[in-house]
Protein backbone atom coordinates (compact mmCIF):
# COMPACT_ATOMS: atom_id res chain seq x y z
CA UNK A 1 0.00 0.00 0.00
CA UNK A 2 1.31 3.43 -0.90
CA UNK A 3 2.30 5.79 1.95
CA UNK A 4 -0.40 8.28 0.89
CA UNK A 5 -3.10 5.59 1.08
CA UNK A 6 -1.84 4.42 4.45
CA UNK A 7 -1.95 7.98 5.74
CA UNK A 8 -5.46 8.50 4.38
CA UNK A 9 -6.69 5.27 5.97
CA UNK A 10 -5.13 6.21 9.29
CA UNK A 11 -6.71 9.67 9.12
CA UNK A 12 -10.14 8.17 8.42
CA UNK A 13 -9.72 5.69 11.30
CA UNK A 14 -8.85 8.39 13.83
CA UNK A 15 -11.62 10.63 12.50
CA UNK A 16 -14.15 7.86 13.20
CA UNK A 17 -12.71 7.32 16.67
CA UNK A 18 -12.92 11.03 17.38
CA UNK A 19 -16.51 11.20 16.07
CA UNK A 20 -17.61 8.33 18.31
CA UNK A 21 -15.95 9.90 21.35
CA UNK A 22 -17.78 13.21 20.88
CA UNK A 23 -21.12 11.64 19.91
CA UNK A 24 -23.75 12.83 20.56
CA UNK A 25 -22.90 16.49 20.11
CA UNK A 26 -26.45 17.63 19.37
CA UNK A 27 -30.12 16.65 19.54
CA UNK A 28 -31.14 13.13 18.44
CA UNK A 29 -34.39 12.56 16.58
CA UNK A 30 -36.28 9.33 17.32
CA UNK A 31 -38.68 8.58 14.48
CA UNK A 32 -41.78 6.61 15.46
CA UNK A 33 -43.65 5.55 12.28
CA UNK A 34 -46.99 5.44 14.10
CA UNK A 35 -49.41 7.95 15.60
CA UNK A 36 -48.98 9.33 19.13
CA UNK A 37 -50.58 7.23 21.85
CA UNK A 38 -49.90 3.81 20.31
CA UNK A 39 -47.73 1.13 21.87
CA UNK A 40 -44.52 2.07 20.05
CA UNK A 41 -44.97 5.74 20.88
CA UNK A 42 -45.69 5.08 24.56
CA UNK A 43 -42.70 2.76 24.97
CA UNK A 44 -40.40 5.28 23.28
CA UNK A 45 -41.57 8.14 25.50
CA UNK A 46 -41.04 6.05 28.65
CA UNK A 47 -37.42 5.44 27.61
CA UNK A 48 -36.64 8.94 26.34
CA UNK A 49 -35.93 10.87 29.58
CA UNK A 50 -33.47 8.22 30.77
CA UNK A 51 -31.77 8.01 27.36
CA UNK A 52 -31.41 11.78 27.32
CA UNK A 53 -29.94 11.73 30.82
CA UNK A 54 -27.33 9.09 29.96
CA UNK A 55 -26.40 10.52 26.55
CA UNK A 56 -26.38 14.07 27.94
CA UNK A 57 -28.34 15.34 24.95
CA UNK A 58 -31.96 16.12 24.16
CA UNK A 59 -33.92 13.41 22.32
CA UNK A 60 -37.18 14.21 20.57
CA UNK A 61 -39.92 11.95 19.23
CA UNK A 62 -40.91 12.59 15.62
CA UNK A 63 -44.18 10.74 14.87
CA UNK A 64 -44.47 9.94 11.16
CA UNK A 65 -47.54 7.68 10.88
CA UNK A 66 -49.01 6.25 7.71
CA UNK A 67 -48.69 3.51 5.10
CA UNK A 68 -48.18 0.76 7.67
CA UNK A 69 -44.98 2.36 9.07
CA UNK A 70 -43.42 2.77 5.61
CA UNK A 71 -43.38 6.60 5.68
CA UNK A 72 -41.34 6.88 8.88
CA UNK A 73 -39.10 3.97 7.96
CA UNK A 74 -38.28 5.50 4.58
CA UNK A 75 -37.41 8.80 6.26
CA UNK A 76 -34.80 7.10 8.46
CA UNK A 77 -33.49 4.87 5.66
CA UNK A 78 -32.70 7.99 3.63
CA UNK A 79 -31.40 10.12 6.51
CA UNK A 80 -27.68 10.92 7.02
CA UNK A 81 -25.83 7.99 8.60
CA UNK A 82 -24.57 10.01 11.54
CA UNK A 83 -26.50 8.62 14.50
CA UNK A 84 -28.80 11.62 14.85
CA UNK A 85 -31.86 9.97 13.26
CA UNK A 86 -33.01 6.68 14.77
CA UNK A 87 -36.08 4.55 14.03
CA UNK A 88 -38.09 2.71 16.70
CA UNK A 89 -40.50 0.27 15.08
CA UNK A 90 -42.45 -2.90 15.79
CA UNK A 91 -42.96 -6.19 13.92
CA UNK A 92 -44.25 -4.27 10.88
CA UNK A 93 -40.59 -3.94 9.87
CA UNK A 94 -40.47 -7.74 9.44
CA UNK A 95 -43.88 -8.21 7.80
CA UNK A 96 -43.90 -5.29 5.34
CA UNK A 97 -41.41 -6.86 2.89
CA UNK A 98 -43.99 -9.60 2.25
CA UNK A 99 -47.16 -7.55 2.58
CA UNK A 100 -46.12 -5.04 -0.10
CA UNK A 101 -44.86 -5.76 -3.60
CA UNK A 102 -42.50 -2.80 -3.44
CA UNK A 103 -41.08 -0.76 -0.57
CA UNK A 104 -39.45 2.69 -0.90
CA UNK A 105 -36.41 1.30 0.91
CA UNK A 106 -34.52 -1.99 1.22
CA UNK A 107 -34.94 -3.42 4.73
CA UNK A 108 -31.63 -5.26 4.60
CA UNK A 109 -29.41 -2.73 2.84
CA UNK A 110 -30.73 0.66 3.95
CA UNK A 111 -30.98 0.21 7.72
CA UNK A 112 -28.76 -1.27 10.39
CA UNK A 113 -30.05 -2.88 13.62
CA UNK A 114 -29.20 -1.03 16.84
CA UNK A 115 -31.09 -2.73 19.66
CA UNK A 116 -33.82 -5.30 20.29
CA UNK A 117 -35.82 -3.32 22.82
CA UNK A 118 -38.82 -5.35 23.93
CA UNK A 119 -41.40 -7.96 23.14
CA UNK A 120 -45.04 -8.40 24.09
CA UNK A 121 -47.31 -11.42 23.80
CA UNK A 122 -50.69 -11.50 22.16
CA UNK A 123 -53.57 -13.46 23.58
CA UNK A 124 -56.21 -15.53 21.82
CA UNK A 125 -59.69 -14.86 23.14
CA UNK A 126 -63.11 -16.28 22.23
CA UNK A 127 -66.67 -15.30 23.02
CA UNK A 128 -67.95 -17.36 26.01
CA UNK A 129 -70.63 -18.94 23.79
CA UNK A 130 -67.92 -20.81 21.86
CA UNK A 131 -67.68 -24.32 23.43
CA UNK A 132 -63.89 -24.40 23.80
CA UNK A 133 -61.51 -23.76 26.68
CA UNK A 134 -58.20 -24.87 25.21
CA UNK A 135 -56.28 -24.61 21.94
CA UNK A 136 -56.73 -28.28 21.11
CA UNK A 137 -60.50 -27.97 21.54
CA UNK A 138 -60.59 -24.93 19.25
CA UNK A 139 -58.54 -26.72 16.59
CA UNK A 140 -60.77 -29.78 16.81
CA UNK A 141 -63.90 -27.64 16.45
CA UNK A 142 -62.43 -25.76 13.46
CA UNK A 143 -61.51 -29.03 11.74
CA UNK A 144 -64.97 -30.45 12.36
CA UNK A 145 -66.61 -27.33 10.91
CA UNK A 146 -64.28 -25.91 8.22
CA UNK A 147 -65.04 -22.24 7.50
CA UNK A 148 -67.78 -22.05 10.15
CA UNK A 149 -65.69 -20.12 12.68
CA UNK A 150 -64.53 -16.57 12.10
CA UNK A 151 -62.07 -14.14 13.65
CA UNK A 152 -61.82 -10.38 13.97
CA UNK A 153 -58.73 -8.26 13.42
CA UNK A 154 -57.69 -4.64 13.61
CA UNK A 155 -57.22 -4.62 9.83
CA UNK A 156 -55.59 -6.57 6.99
CA UNK A 157 -51.89 -7.20 7.64
CA UNK A 158 -52.12 -6.12 11.29
CA UNK A 159 -50.56 -8.21 14.06
CA UNK A 160 -54.05 -9.26 15.15
CA UNK A 161 -54.69 -10.54 11.61
CA UNK A 162 -51.37 -12.25 10.96
CA UNK A 163 -51.35 -13.94 14.38
CA UNK A 164 -54.47 -15.94 13.46
CA UNK A 165 -53.10 -16.61 9.97
CA UNK A 166 -50.08 -18.16 11.70
CA UNK A 167 -52.39 -20.36 13.79
CA UNK A 168 -54.24 -21.40 10.61
CA UNK A 169 -50.91 -22.16 8.91
CA UNK A 170 -49.55 -24.24 11.80
CA UNK A 171 -52.76 -26.05 12.76
CA UNK A 172 -54.02 -26.42 9.16
CA UNK A 173 -57.48 -25.07 9.93
CA UNK A 174 -59.91 -22.82 8.07
CA UNK A 175 -61.09 -19.65 9.83
CA UNK A 176 -62.84 -16.73 8.11
CA UNK A 177 -61.21 -13.30 8.49
CA UNK A 178 -63.40 -10.30 9.36
CA UNK A 179 -61.24 -7.14 9.32
CA UNK A 180 -62.07 -3.96 11.21
CA UNK A 181 -60.65 -0.45 11.21
CA UNK A 182 -58.77 -0.81 14.46
CA UNK A 183 -58.58 -3.17 17.41
CA UNK A 184 -61.30 -1.38 19.42
CA UNK A 185 -64.19 -2.11 17.02
CA UNK A 186 -62.91 -5.68 16.58
CA UNK A 187 -62.94 -6.35 20.32
CA UNK A 188 -66.41 -4.79 20.57
CA UNK A 189 -67.88 -7.25 18.07
CA UNK A 190 -66.25 -10.25 19.75
CA UNK A 191 -67.73 -9.01 23.03
CA UNK A 192 -71.11 -8.78 21.32
CA UNK A 193 -70.85 -12.30 19.93
CA UNK A 194 -70.97 -11.18 16.29
CA UNK A 195 -67.50 -12.68 15.79
CA UNK A 196 -66.11 -15.88 17.28
CA UNK A 197 -62.57 -14.96 18.31
CA UNK A 198 -59.47 -12.82 17.82
CA UNK A 199 -55.85 -12.28 18.77
CA UNK A 200 -55.30 -9.11 20.80
CA UNK A 201 -52.86 -7.32 23.04
CA UNK A 202 -53.38 -8.27 26.67
CA UNK A 203 -54.03 -4.68 27.77
CA UNK A 204 -56.98 -4.33 25.37
CA UNK A 205 -58.89 -7.43 26.58
CA UNK A 206 -57.63 -8.19 30.10
CA UNK A 207 -60.56 -6.49 31.87
CA UNK A 208 -63.11 -8.32 29.70
CA UNK A 209 -61.47 -11.68 30.44
CA UNK A 210 -61.40 -11.00 34.17
CA UNK A 211 -65.10 -10.10 34.28
CA UNK A 212 -66.06 -13.15 32.21
CA UNK A 213 -67.20 -11.36 29.05
CA UNK A 214 -64.39 -13.02 27.05
CA UNK A 215 -62.55 -16.31 27.49
CA UNK A 216 -58.76 -16.47 27.18
CA UNK A 217 -57.49 -19.60 25.41
CA UNK A 218 -53.72 -19.15 25.09
CA UNK A 219 -50.95 -16.57 25.00
CA UNK A 220 -47.92 -16.36 22.71
CA UNK A 221 -44.35 -16.30 23.97
CA UNK A 222 -41.96 -18.71 25.63
CA UNK A 223 -43.48 -18.26 29.09
CA UNK A 224 -46.77 -17.23 30.61
CA UNK A 225 -47.42 -13.53 30.84
CA UNK A 226 -47.06 -12.00 34.32
CA UNK A 227 -50.09 -9.87 33.45
CA UNK A 228 -52.26 -13.00 33.05
CA UNK A 229 -50.35 -15.93 34.58
CA UNK A 230 -53.41 -18.20 34.58
CA UNK A 231 -53.45 -18.34 30.77
CA UNK A 232 -51.29 -21.14 29.25
CA UNK A 233 -48.92 -20.56 26.34
CA UNK A 234 -49.35 -22.03 22.89
CA UNK A 235 -46.19 -24.00 23.64
CA UNK A 236 -47.91 -25.72 26.55
CA UNK A 237 -50.67 -26.67 24.12
CA UNK A 238 -48.14 -28.31 21.81
CA UNK A 239 -48.07 -25.42 19.32
CA UNK A 240 -44.81 -23.64 20.06
CA UNK A 241 -44.65 -22.49 16.43
CA UNK A 242 -47.64 -20.21 17.01
CA UNK A 243 -45.51 -17.31 18.24
CA UNK A 244 -47.15 -14.13 17.04
CA UNK A 245 -45.54 -11.99 19.73
CA UNK A 246 -44.73 -8.43 18.75
CA UNK A 247 -41.15 -7.15 18.85
CA UNK A 248 -39.84 -3.61 19.08
CA UNK A 249 -36.40 -2.50 18.04
CA UNK A 250 -34.24 0.47 17.09
CA UNK A 251 -32.55 0.89 13.71
CA UNK A 252 -30.30 3.52 12.19
CA UNK A 253 -29.43 4.40 8.58
CA UNK A 254 -27.00 1.95 7.00
CA UNK A 255 -23.33 2.93 7.26
CA UNK A 256 -23.84 4.64 10.62
CA UNK A 257 -20.43 4.29 12.36
CA UNK A 258 -20.33 1.05 14.35
CA UNK A 259 -19.05 2.80 17.46
CA UNK A 260 -22.06 5.09 17.36
CA UNK A 261 -24.41 2.12 16.90
CA UNK A 262 -22.75 0.38 19.86
CA UNK A 263 -23.06 3.47 22.05
CA UNK A 264 -26.76 3.80 21.29
CA UNK A 265 -27.32 0.09 21.83
CA UNK A 266 -25.45 -0.01 25.14
CA UNK A 267 -27.29 3.05 26.41
CA UNK A 268 -30.69 1.62 25.46
CA UNK A 269 -29.81 -1.62 27.26
CA UNK A 270 -28.87 0.36 30.38
CA UNK A 271 -32.21 2.16 30.33
CA UNK A 272 -34.15 -1.07 29.90
CA UNK A 273 -32.44 -2.50 33.00
CA UNK A 274 -33.63 0.37 35.21
CA UNK A 275 -36.28 -0.90 37.68
CA UNK A 276 -38.63 2.06 37.23
CA UNK A 277 -38.54 1.77 33.44
CA UNK A 278 -39.06 -1.99 33.55
CA UNK A 279 -41.98 -1.58 35.95
CA UNK A 280 -43.73 0.99 33.73
CA UNK A 281 -43.25 -1.15 30.63
CA UNK A 282 -44.37 -4.35 32.39
CA UNK A 283 -47.58 -2.65 33.51
CA UNK A 284 -48.37 -2.03 29.84
CA UNK A 285 -47.60 -5.63 28.85
CA UNK A 286 -44.08 -5.12 27.46
CA UNK A 287 -41.23 -7.48 28.29
CA UNK A 288 -38.00 -5.38 28.12
CA UNK A 289 -35.01 -7.07 26.46
CA UNK A 290 -32.20 -4.65 25.59
CA UNK A 291 -30.50 -6.95 23.07
CA UNK A 292 -27.56 -5.83 20.94
CA UNK A 293 -27.30 -5.25 17.19
CA UNK A 294 -26.44 -8.87 16.32
CA UNK A 295 -29.30 -10.23 18.43
CA UNK A 296 -31.76 -7.90 16.73
CA UNK A 297 -30.35 -8.69 13.28
CA UNK A 298 -30.83 -12.43 13.90
CA UNK A 299 -34.41 -11.86 15.08
CA UNK A 300 -35.21 -9.73 12.03
CA UNK A 301 -33.95 -12.50 9.73
CA UNK A 302 -35.98 -15.21 11.53
CA UNK A 303 -39.19 -13.20 11.81
CA UNK A 304 -39.03 -11.91 8.23
CA UNK A 305 -38.67 -15.47 6.95
CA UNK A 306 -41.44 -16.80 9.21
CA UNK A 307 -43.94 -14.14 8.25
CA UNK A 308 -43.08 -14.44 4.55
CA UNK A 309 -44.25 -18.07 4.63
CA UNK A 310 -47.43 -17.25 6.56
CA UNK A 311 -48.32 -14.26 4.37
CA UNK A 312 -47.74 -16.25 1.18
CA UNK A 313 -49.87 -19.15 2.43
CA UNK A 314 -52.66 -16.74 3.41
CA UNK A 315 -52.44 -14.81 0.13
CA UNK A 316 -52.29 -11.46 1.94
CA UNK A 317 -51.22 -8.40 -0.09
CA UNK A 318 -51.79 -4.77 0.81
CA UNK A 319 -51.13 -3.19 -2.59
Amino acid sequence: MRPALIAAAALLFWACIGYAQTYPARQIRIVVPFAPGGGTDIMTRIMLPKLSELLKQQLIVDNRPGAGSRIGTELVAKAPADGYTVLIVDTAFMTNPSLYSKLPYNSERDLTPVSLLATAPVIMIVHPSVPVRAVKELVALARAQPGALNFASGGPGSSTHLGVELLKYVAKIDLVHIPYKGTGPAVADVLGGQVTMMFAGISSVRQHVENGRLRAIAVTGERRSPAMPQVPTFGEAGMKAVDASSYWGALAPARTPQDVVNKLSTTMAQVLKMPDVREKLAELGFDPIGGGPSEYAALIARETDKWAKVIKAAGVKLD
